[in-house]
């Protein structure tokens, strides 16, 4: 059995939240607006000057109306996620 903890990829977490925010057509100010969090928060976030908490992302996948699994999915895209290994 491996501890080994692959890092989260947070580049494809920014990516996805770019995308779903461009997607939409989304400025920075509508996201910010439609999730409650600051402009700067978001702005941070997409270029990857900060990571953000539960709550943050949490309020930006109401926001895009998506399951929270599918914008923190992303954080597993460069190995496979836990629970999807075979025994």
């Amino acid at each position: 059995m491996s501890i080994f903890q692959p890092d989260p990829d947070l580049t494809a977490l920014r990516v996805t939240l770019a995308r779903l925010r461009n997607d939409r057509g989304w400025t920075f100010d509508e996201l910010a607006a439609r999730s409650g969090l600051a402009r700067r928060t978001v702005i941070d976030l997409e270029h990857g000057r900060g990571a953000g908490n539960i709550t943050t992302w949490h309020a930006l996948a109401h926001a895009f109306d998506v399951p929270i699994g599918e914008l923190l999915g992303a954080l597993c895209d460069n190995h496979t996620p836990p629970g999807t290994q075979d025994a």
